[in-house]
């Protein structure tokens, strides 16, 4: 049976969240997915959701994120959050979750960590929006152990690479917190202080890229705002939609 750090975790946030929860399910379809569903059904409290297996987990853009017990760290993350900016925030989450990891964890526009050019994770922001509140779901999918590459469009990477002890459980205490802290400052001052950090990490600067609607350029990093600046041929593109998917040519 795993052990997970449910209460350690809670000790940590409450402070910060005196109505956090934190929840381990055994199987679910998404945890992202359920909290949507509790948040339109007018839950808004804030509550960690982990699923030691999801049988129907998302990505970005419609893609499935696989998941089996131990092999990798699935949760989902729901906060009452009102940013004057929205622009930047799955940078922002990106970020918290490779500094609490490893100084070797790299950062793909807009959502993904990578290690030595393999995927070692995504991450799913959904917000809705009832009664006039502001609720945003965060949810973080990282690889733990080595999977199959089978049908990935990224070769996968796995963080006991980098971390050979690591357990799921090890890393949802490692990421927790910290993650909570980085939201509360993103709606306090947006993305502009991480724009540092996220550059020192940003494992498509200064490479030709080309995007799923046909531009080609030198990737130059990403503004304050956390849209991804391109040098094409017709001058420099500022990307802003996280549906546009970028990939490095060399």
């Amino acid at each position: 049976m795993t052990r997970w750090p449910a209460e350690t975790v809670w000790e940590q946030v409450y402070p910060l969240l005196p109505d956090f929860t934190v929840e381990v399910l055994p199987e679910i379809d998404s945890s992202n997915s359920e909290l949507m569903r509790r948040t339109r059904a007018g839950q808004h409290g804030p509550t960690l959701l982990v699923a030691e297996r999801q049988t129907a987990g998302r990505g970005r853009m419609g893609r499935v994120w696989q998941s089996q017990p131990g092999d990798s760290l699935t949760f989902s993350l729901s906060l009452p959050l009102s940013p004057k900016d929205w622009s930047g925030l799955s940078l922002a989450v990106g970020l918290s979750l490779a500094e609490s990891l490893h100084p070797d964890v790299g950062l793909k526009w807009p959502n993904d960590l990578w290690f030595q050019d393999r995927k070692l994770g995504g991450i799913l922001v959904e917000a809705a929006s009832m009664g006039g509140r502001s609720q945003v779901v965060v949810g973080v999918g990282l690889n733990i152990r080595p999977r199959d590459a089978q049908g990935l469009n990224t070769p996968p990477a796995a963080l006991t690479e980098l971390l050979p002890e690591l357990t799921a459980p090890a890393c949802l205490a490692r990421v927790a917190l910290p993650l909570v802290q980085t939201l509360l400052a993103f709606a306090a001052h947006g993305f502009a202080p991480l724009q540092s950090g996220f550059d020192a990490r940003d494992v498509l600067k200064g490479r030709r890229v080309h995007t799923s609607d046909g531009q080609q350029g030198v990737a130059l990093g990403v503004g304050p705002g956390g849209a991804l600046r391109l040098q094409t041929e017709i001058g420099v593109q500022d990307i802003h939609s996280a549906e546009i998917s970028v990939r490095p040519l060399t």
